[in-house]
């Protein structure tokens, strides 16, 4: 018996001795760099988008970007953008290229399960489309049995539209992948495939921006759900917390009425809740390895959710996306923008 504990403490001793110590957090890694490697796309109006005309970057993803930055770093224009097309994203998580991406990216389990990744809270809820030029003549999904169709390299669209041609018992339709989105617009309009589909605000973004909107059709079928979220390598449970939270913090400064505008007067205010959410008053970001104001550092920098969606997406945007009545509405609204409870 007593060799028998002498032997397993020998073993028990030795895996001690031969334990791989625990690997940094990305949270620790970008607070030592000084800046936020940011995964973000730069042909998507409305989401990541290089301006031509003032040279910067813009986007709801751009914007969730830079209030990581505010809130991990107290500075939102410390965090460098990292160009990552549907092909590359997750390689580039899981290679240390970006810490965070946000690209348009749907969430689904096989990419949690086989890709090594964790999603984040959902930013955005969306559905696969289909556009066409109007003088096509073409209204439903059903009319381009034949049709060649476009996607990017990459996505799961090029799956999802195979399964549908079987599933019409279609032979003679084909898809061709392109590297992102400017490259897929430009295939639609040179006629070298007669349908483009992609997620539908992206649709929407590129058909607004366009010289003459009126010369597209996105027609009336959602092929699949794709709620959109942000991603970071899976297993570091400190960077993936931390991020999740200050995205529901921008949920809930919306919800509670907080804004960039009026934040210097919310800062003041007696409101026990209020005081923490901001960090005035004690605070949650030091168990996440943040600033307590880190909510109020990422709403000083882009603003609530609401402020995020109407500078990108809103009524004065070329790709006006309505959020009444779908699920990118409050919940208090009828949506699904929604944070956990904070106390």
């Amino acid at each position: 018996m007593r060799l028998c504990k002498l032997l397993a403490a020998g073993v028990f001793a030795g895996l001690a001795l031969t334990a791989a110590p625990a690997s940094a957090s990305v949270l620790d890694t970008v607070k030592q760099r000084g800046t936020l490697n940011c995964g973000t796309d730069n042909t998507a109006p409305g989401f990541g988008y290089l301006n031509t005309t003032t040279g910067g970057m813009e986007g709801l993803d751009v914007d969730f970007c830079r209030a990581v930055a505010a809130a991990v770093l107290g500075d939102a224009s410390k965090v460098k953008f990292v160009t990552v097309t549907d092909k590359s994203r997750f390689d580039a998580v899981l290679t240390n290229q970006v810490d965070v991406v946000f690209a348009h990216t749907t969430m689904k389990p096989a990419r949690e399960s086989s890709i090594a990744i964790d999603f984040l809270p959902i930013n955005f809820y969306d559905g696969t489309g289909l556009m066409v030029k109007a003088a096509s003549g073409v209204k439903h999904f059903d009319d381009l049995e034949g049709a060649t169709f476009c996607t990017t390299q990459g996505s799961a669209t090029e799956t999802l539209l195979a399964d549908a041609f079987k599933a019409r018992g279609w032979a003679n339709s084909q898809v061709l992948t392109y590297e992102n989105l400017e490259k897929l617009f430009a295939a639609l309009n040179s006629g070298r495939c007669n349908a483009m589909s992609t997620d539908r605000s992206a649709l929407a973004a590129w058909a607004g921006n366009s010289p003459k909107p009126s010369d597209y059709v996105i027609l009336p079928e959602t092929l699949d759900k794709s709620p959109l979220a942000g991603f970071v390598v899976a297993n570091d449970s400190k960077w993936r917390n931390a991020l999740r939270w200050v995205i529901f913090g921008l949920f809930q400064a919306e919800e509670s009425g907080i804004t960039q505008a009026n934040l210097a007067d919310k800062l003041k205010s007696e409101d026990p809740f209020v005081q923490k959410f901001l960090g005035v008053s004690g605070g949650y970001g030091k168990g996440f390895g943040l600033p307590d104001d880190f909510v109020a550092q990422a709403i000083k920098a882009v603003g609530s959710y609401g402020e995020i969606y109407d500078r990108n997406l809103g009524p004065k945007t070329k790709m006006f996306l309505d959020r009444k009545g779908t699920p990118n509405a409050l919940w208090t609204q009828g949506g699904a923008i929604y944070s956990p409870l904070w106390n």
